[in-house]
């Protein structure tokens, strides 16, 4: 599923891939992915556009033009990708804009969960986010900190809340659990002091390694390189994970790394 790391991934993609180039052609193989717009108004309204700067907010992709802005999101199985328009279109692409360079941008999404947004304003953009955290990258202790105060919440639940927290999914909540040695059940409010210390570095060195290679690794020495094994063991004691239903979502942990001491 896509995340912080994988859209950040995403924004590259489409600046060295679209920035700066005019929009030849939109084309919609897939209207179901259009939110608020029709296929014919996203081909009219981006015919001869300049692609800006796209920015990145959480797992938010927000791609402005000199007119109209899109906005992305890649729910579960979605991605953006770049190649020749000569290439042969890919099996589950949506939505694409054949640039002035000979350059296809397209966005593809196997199961399309979310999808495509056109915003006319700023103001539009800000409604479509709703109710969104900051992000998580730019998180400070003291951040972090507000954000904790008064909740009661269990910490998973709490991490990967995008209204707390904008773009930490369930491996990346998992991971700076782990690695912070906070077992994922604890109530927010019975966090000491140190263990607030271990979460943001937690939080800071998982997202910075991450962001770096564009996803959260499968790294055989981080959690998330044990997730698929049949019978998994902690990357730090070797002691057998577990596995559970956590706000939702199926969580893995180490029992003896991460002790519920609440």
């Amino acid at each position: 599923m896509p995340e912080l790391p994988d859209v950040e991934g995403f924004r590259r993609t489409l600046v060295s891939c679209a920035q700066g180039r005019r929009v030849e052609r939109a084309e919609v193989a897939d209207p179901g992915v259009l939110h608020g717009v029709t296929a014919q108004g996203l081909k009219r309204e981006f015919k001869g556009r300049r692609f800006a700067a796209p920015r990145r907010h959480g797992k938010w992709l927000i791609a402005p033009t000199d007119g109209p802005t899109l906005v992305l999101h890649f729910g579960m199985t979605g991605r953006l990708v770049c190649g020749a328009d000569s290439e042969p279109v890919g099996r589950f692409e949506r939505v694409a804009f054949d640039l002035d360079d000979g350059h296809r941008l397209g966005y593809e999404d196997q199961r399309k969960l979310q999808g495509v947004w056109l915003a006319a304003t700023d103001a539009d953009v800000d409604r479509i986010l709703g109710d969104q955290g900051p992000d998580a990258l730019s998180l400070s202790r003291a951040g972090l900190d507000r954000l904790l105060a008064g909740r009661h919440g269990r910490v998973k639940a709490t991490l990967t809340d995008q209204a707390v927290i904008a773009g930490l999914g369930n491996l990346l909540g998992d991971e700076i659990l782990w690695q912070a040695r906070i077992h994922p059940r604890r109530p927010v409010n019975t966090l000491t002091d140190e263990e607030h210390d271990r979460l943001h570095t937690a939080l800071r060195e998982v997202l910075r390694a991450s962001v770096r290679v564009g996803r959260v690794p499968d790294d055989p020495d981080w959690l998330t390189g044990r997730r698929d094994d049949p019978d998994p063991h902690c990357p730090r004691c070797g002691r057998p994970l577990h596995r559970a239903r956590i706000a939702g979502r199926t969580t893995l942990w180490c029992p003896h790394c991460q002790q519920d001491d609440a």
